[in-house]
Parts: C-alpha cells; sequence; structure tokens
C-alpha cells in the first residue's frame, strides 16, 4: 500500500490534470465551450435522455443544464422533443449538426492529444488510459462500500499492464474537456 506523500503527490498531480483540462477547452474549435463539448460528448455516448439525467451526469443543478441545452439547441446541436411517455418532460437527442460538431470535437481533440504525447510510446498512452479509467471507477460507487475494481467480469485484468487482449475500453465519452 502507498503511503502518506505517495497520496499528496498523487492529489498534487490530480489539481494539475485540471490544467490540462482547462487547456483542452480553451482551443476548442467551432466557437465551443467545454461544457458543449461536454453535452455532446454525453449524448453522442449514451444517447437520447430527459434533461434530468443529463442534469445527474453533469453533476449540476437543473437550472444550470436548463440554460446549456438552451443554448445547445439555439445553436443547431440538440433537439427538445416531447418525451412520449410523459408530455412535460423533454427527450434530448444529437441533431447531425451536433453529431457533425461532436465528430469534429472529437477529432480535434485526438490531434491535439496526438501532438502533445507524441514523445509517448504506444504502451505509455495505454496504461495512462487504464489507470485513469481504473481510478475513476474507484470512485463510482461509494454509496455500497464495494470496491468496483475488484469485481472484475471474468478474463479481465486488475493490473493495467496486464496486455492488450485484458484492456478495458473506458467508458467516458471521448470530447470531455
Amino acid at each position: 500500500m502507498a503511503d502518506r506523500a505517495q497520496y499528496e503527490e498523487l492529489m498534487r498531480q490530480l489539481s494539475a490534470i485540471g490544467s490540462v483540462r482547462r487547456e483542452l477547452g480553451r482551443i476548442l474549435p467551432g466557437g465551443c465551450s467545454s461544457v458543449a463539448a461536454t453535452v455532446l460528448a454525453l449524448l453522442g455516448h449514451d444517447g437520447d435522455m430527459r434533461i434530468g439525467r443529463l442534469a445527474e451526469l453533469l453533476a449540476v443543478d437543473m437550472s444550470v443544464t436548463s440554460r446549456h441545452v438552451a443554448h445547445l439547441a439555439a445553436r443547431g446541436w440538440i433537439d427538445r422533443s416531447p418525451d412520449p411517455a410523459d408530455r412535460r418532460s423533454r427527450i434530448l437527442r444529437l441533431t447531425p449538426e451536433g453529431r457533425a460538431m461532436l465528430t469534429e470535437l472529437s477529432a480535434h481533440t485526438a490531434r491535439t492529444l496526438a501532438r502533445r504525447l507524441s514523445g509517448w510510446s504506444d504502451e505509455d498512452v495505454r496504461r495512462l488510459t487504464c489507470l485513469m479509467a481504473r481510478l475513476r471507477e474507484s470512485f463510482e460507487d461509494p454509496w455500497t462500500g464495494r470496491e468496483p475494481w475488484a469485481e472484475q467480469p471474468p478474463g479481465t485484468a486488475q493490473d493495467p499492464g496486464a496486455g492488450p487482449s485484458d484492456e478495458r475500453p473506458p467508458r467516458t465519452p471521448a470530447v470531455t474537456t
């Protein structure tokens, strides 16, 4: 088990990741904000959803989410249609323009990361991705007291350096800044 100094250094490094995310958000194309990119990525990854579900995924208040949704709808990137199960609710979905913007954002982010990590080996990039996914999974279910990483499906590795056949793809949308 790591000692306190290692966890303190980990906290410093996690704080520094915020600056990487902010930099990626500052250089988004098409006048797209980092929040707009996140909403587009969530809808692209998780599919159509109610605004309440989007607010949960964003971990922000419903009024904040409503403002973001209104902005994206005004740009023509998402559509808000009545929910057939409850006409008071709206279902959010990407429009063709929204899908095109998401494709552009994903390509732009991938190019930026490829450029910034050009000195890294493929193995280093893969290990970082696996370790970040593992870290995130460790925080996904704080209420049950279970260790999410310990509950692996058969045939998956707990060691992120185990090898390509054992790795699991990250579940985070590609453009989350």
